[in-house]
């Protein structure tokens, strides 16, 4: 009994723990505006939640895509093209590139999923080429000059978004939002199987889950989240480009999801800040940012083969459990 006291003292401790950095984390958020340009803060919420949401994929359900850019593009441009072409409010322009996202991911899903691991992300490479060469031809898209000159609007008829304040606290609401979600998919019983289809597919299968229809469906929801991303980054920066369905664009995020920690939740977030903030430092030093985030990666993956938060998290785990139990 005094081992079981024991025990969950620890674990209230470290909910303790884990509830107070949450809120100091929250709390810096709100306060930094005021200390960081907040085009540069927005830039690295958006893509701290689409790093969250491949993460859904890739960390809890063991599927790499290497078509995640279909999604975080395609959003921006139907959210580009509504607000733009079709007047839209803001609010309405997100709500379309993220159905229209989770549209694509059901397509796509829906021919990936029947396959398995190198194949699985070939199959999302090719049919996010061919996303890619629709967006050069079609019209809407505006080709390689892209949509640009979004209006940033009025967000439920009140809320100038052109104001920088405004719309970054839109965004970091909209971001909390979009991680607690993802959060909340991850611990509840959906979560649980998933799971247990990246660590043994065929055990699940003998269990009598619909292994295909429980990856379809992670499959959707990370679209769909990673279509909100897209969608918010159209409004904040005002165009969709060629850019944002690019397959650069997949490897960026996977890149970040990496550097963070696959199946942490505060890693692809880290590892966005990480990969956002240095492109923004070495733009205009003249150092070819690509060399500076290979090297990054690479001693990342040498030092830190878990992720930069997966393995602060396996040192902390690993105190906790050689301290003294008297």
């Amino acid at each position: 009994m005094a081992e079981t006291a024991l025990r969950q003292t620890r674990t209230g401790n470290a909910s303790r723990l884990e509830i107070a950095l949450i809120a100091i984390g929250v709390l810096a958020l709100l306060v930094a505006p005021f200390f960081v340009y907040p085009i540069l803060l927005m830039k690295m919420l958006c893509f701290a939640l689409f790093a969250c949401a491949f993460n859904l994929l890739l960390g809890y359900t063991g599927l790499l895509s290497f078509g995640h850019a279909t999604f975080f593009g395609g959003a921006a441009y139907f959210c580009a093209h509504a607000v733009k072409v079709w007047g839209w409010p803001p609010e309405a322009g997100i709500l379309l590139g993220v159905v229209g996202a989770a549209a694509l991911g059901l397509v796509m899903g829906f021919f990936a999923i029947r396959r398995q691991g190198i194949y699985f992300a070939m199959i999302t490479l090719a049919l996010a080429q061919m996303f890619f060469f629709f967006c050069v031809q079609a019209p809407f898209t505006q080709g390689e000059d892209g949509i640009q000159g979004v209006p940033r609007g009025i967000l439920l008829g009140f809320l100038d978004l052109s104001r920088p304040l405004n719309i970054y606290y839109f965004v970091l609401v909209v971001f909390l939002a979009g991680v607690f979600a993802i959060w909340r998919i991850v611990n509840s019983p959906f979560g649980m199987i998933l799971r247990s289809i990246r660590e043994n597919e065929n055990r699940a299968i003998s269990l009598g889950y619909s292994v295909a229809g429980y990856k379809l469906a992670a499959f959707v929801m990370s679209a769909a989240l990673a279509g909100l991303a897209g969608a918010l980054k159209a409004v904040v920066f005002q165009f969709a480009t060629l850019t944002d369905v690019t397959w650069q664009m997949s490897g960026e995020v996977i890149l970040m999801t990496l550097l963070g920690g696959i199946g942490t939740m505060v890693g692809p977030i880290v590892g966005a800040g990480l990969v956002v903030g240095l492109q923004n430092t070495l733009a205009t030093s003249g150092f070819p940012v690509t060399i500076a985030t290979g090297v990054i990666f690479m001693v990342c993956v040498l030092v830190f083969r878990k992720g930069i938060v997966g393995e602060i998290q396996a040192w902390w785990a690993g105190r906790r459990e050689n301290e003294p139990r008297g």
